[in-house]
């Protein structure tokens, strides 16, 4: 098996110094997807099975403890009981949209939450059966990881998820693999700011770019300590987008367990007012930019 076969040959152009316009609906300069990634309940937990507690993400990730971890277990706890509930009551209050990366074990944990994802008309992708890297899986593992996450998430908010996004890293074969499930993107990229296809042996895969660097883990690797700085670095993205690129997208990646804590989510609700004023902004779900591309700019 080669990169090229799997769709993972290194890019180095894109788009180049033409970028296509994306025609975003109602003539809006940028899209705007936020991202709640649903991982309370999938990580690592001695409760679980396993050696010892994840602690990635979390307040204390500075003291590290050996075996099951109490605290670290407190705070994913954090992200489920009362997290989430900020978050959703700031998007369906205000009438907005988003998506949700959801690892498959946390969702069963939490019915009630469930609920409220489908209710609301979130999108629900795939972000792994657990909260796992899934570099370094052989392929007939993480052929079962892909499958056992697509049926507990179609159990568990009635629809099949339509995007994935493995945990930090994916292999070789993650593309393939997913478009033998069925899946209409896959989000497994940081290297740009549009939507692409790619080729995947002889088809065609859409890859919805995220991204690290526009997302609350900056608070917990100390990049920012308060609602105002959340707001003001997220809004001057948008405002280097609109004033002086080409048209744009942009992922904003949320965690119940960081941003969800009160002093962080004042600047996320300062966020959403000031973007939802905007006619150059389209706050859109991912798997309305994701068939919107195919739309517009369908595989060649």
């Amino acid at each position: 098996m080669t990169d090229q076969d799997v769709g993972r040959a290194r890019d180095f152009v894109g788009y180049g110094r033409n970028p296509p316009d994306p025609r975003w609906p109602g003539g809006a300069h940028v899209a705007v997807n936020f991202v709640i990634n649903y991982e309370e309940g999938g990580e690592a937990a001695v409760p679980d099975g396993d050696p010892h507690s994840e602690n990635a993400l979390t307040e204390g990730s500075t003291a590290p403890v050996k075996g099951r971890d109490l605290a670290a277990e407190s705070m994913f706890l954090y992200g489920s009981r009362a997290g989430f509930w900020r978050l959703h009551r700031m998007f369906t209050r205000r009438g907005l949209p988003c998506t949700v990366f959801a690892v498959a074990r946390a969702l069963e944990r939490n019915p009630e939450a469930c609920a409220a994802m489908a209710e609301a008309g979130w999108d629900v992708a795939g972000h792994g059966w657990k909260w796992e890297i899934h570099a370094g899986m052989d392929e007939a593992t993480e052929r079962q990881r892909i499958a056992d996450a697509t049926a507990a998430i179609g159990r568990c908010i009635g629809t099949p998820p339509a995007g994935w996004y493995t945990r930090y890293a994916p292999t070789l074969a993650t593309r393939r693999l997913l478009l033998d499930a069925g899946y209409e993107y896959d989000s497994d990229a940081y290297d740009d700011e549009l939507p692409y296809w790619v080729k995947v042996g002889a088809r065609d895969q859409l890859v919805l770019p995220y991204s690290l660097v526009h997302n609350d883990v900056r608070f917990a690797r100390q990049g920012m300590t308060s609602g105002d700085e959340y707001f003001t670095y997220m809004r001057n993205a948008v405002e280097c987008v609109v004033r002086e690129d080409p048209p744009r997208m942009l992922s904003f990646g949320l965690h119940n367990r960081i941003i969800g804590h009160p002093g962080r989510a004042a600047g996320l609700a300062k966020l959403l007012d000031w973007l939802a004023a905007r006619p150059d902004v389209w706050i859109a779900r991912r798997i309305d930019i994701a068939r919107h591309w195919k739309a517009v700019h369908p595989a060649a």
